[in-house]
């Protein structure tokens, strides 16, 4: 039986023959990785990974605590993520269930990491708010989302247009997918979510500056620019137009 076509997709992401393809999601997949190998050193820590898609994080999560955890909805993504826990020899329970009402107790989870998951999620104030019930109170989320004025989101909604999709697949040669994204937050409405959780940002970072027709015909030398021109564009209003924001939060 093939895969779903949405666990393909996250199997290419990472090593996509496309270089602004792989730098768009290398670049968050750093990011989270760098967070996860700071964290001080702790005996018995306790991980649960929200959403494990095809598994890229699951080795490092391995490495941060003593237990780890993957919760999913989705069966597939399940199998996908068991099969890189299993070719890593990583040790990794996985659940599937409601993601709003992970089957653990309060204050039990010493590290969340909820990455590209609360863009899929319409009540994402009632995820948020189960995620920092679960935390101890020293505890740790990791969270990433796509923020919905990017280049990326907007012109995703006109790419699976008829007609299009064939030539995007022919372009890339590789699986084109809907992203599946329905509760896309600005940075205003989703500091109001973490307020109303409880939650508190440590640390953030924005990232990911794809332009049509360089991302697919720029080659190596175009995903560098595209690099050094999301760099500039940190700090300024026109960091609105990345893709991703990236947060560190703890417990109020």
């Amino acid at each position: 039986m093939s895969e779903p076509g949405s666990v393909a997709l996250q199997r290419t992401l990472y090593e996509s023959r496309n270089p602004t393809r792989r730098y768009l999601h290398r670049s968050r997949r750093d990011w989270v990785v760098s967070q996860l190998q700071s964290l001080p050193a702790a005996v018995g820590r306790r991980v649960l990974e929200i959403g494990p898609g095809s598994g890229v994080y699951l080795p490092t999560l391995a490495e941060a605590g003593e237990t780890v955890l993957a919760l999913d909805c989705e069966v597939a993504y399940l199998q996908a993520a068991r099969q890189v826990a299993d070719e890593h020899g990583t040790s990794v329970h996985f659940v599937q269930g409601d993601l709003r009402a992970p089957p653990l107790a309060p204050g039990s989870v010493d590290v969340i990491l909820c990455s590209e998951v609360i863009e899929h999620v319409p009540d994402s104030p009632d995820l948020l708010g189960a995620l920092a019930g679960l935390l101890d109170r020293d505890g740790v989320l990791i969270l990433t989302t796509p923020q919905p004025w990017s280049p990326v989101e907007l012109l995703g909604r006109i790419a699976f247009l008829p007609g299009i999709v064939h030539l995007l697949r022919w372009i890339y040669r590789e699986p084109i997918e809907p992203t599946g994204h329905i509760n896309l937050l600005s940075r205003a409405r989703l500091q109001a979510q973490f307020d109303a959780a409880g939650l508190e940002v440590v640390a953030r970072d924005v990232m990911g500056l794809y332009l049509p027709v360089l991302g697919e015909f720029g080659g190596e030398r175009g995903a560098r620019w595209l690099a050094w021109l999301e760099r500039s564009m940190r700090g300024s209003p026109l960091e609105a137009l990345l893709w991703t924001q990236c947060y560190r939060l703890r417990r109020a």
